[in-house]
């Protein structure tokens, strides 16, 4: 994003859980993994990191700094490599012939399950 733009902080990736060790909701962003908030409710939580987060925008782009594309509007090519050890890739290939499989649609296949 240039540094012109401006973000809309509502397009970034939130979660919002429980914290065992805080007693309270902590709001996360992926796309600003150094910044949380914690509240007594989800909704304050989301509430109060969206309000920082739209305050951390602003400060990058008066210093001109780059800000943070949301991960919804980045554009993905479907494929990415991966290195894995020999005895995994076999495995993994073995584990693919007896499914009848090629080794790229095993892994998918067995990504999907996981997700």
């Amino acid at each position: 994003m240039s540094h012109t733009e401006t973000a809309d902080v509502s397009r970034y990736t939130y979660r919002v859980t429980w914290s065992v060790e805080d007693d309270e909701f902590v709001a996360t962003c992926a796309e600003f993994p150094s910044l949380s908030w914690l509240a007594d409710s989800q909704p304050a939580a989301l509430q109060g990191l969206v309000d920082l987060i739209a305050d951390t925008v602003a400060d990058l782009v008066a210093e001109s700094e780059a800000v943070p594309e949301p991960l919804s509007e980045r554009s993905y090519s479907g494929k990415f490599n991966l290195r894995v050890g020999e005895s995994l890739h076999r495995r993994l290939a073995i584990q693919a012939a007896e499914e009848h499989l090629s080794l790229n649609q095993y892994v998918v296949q067995r990504l999907s399950e996981a997700s």
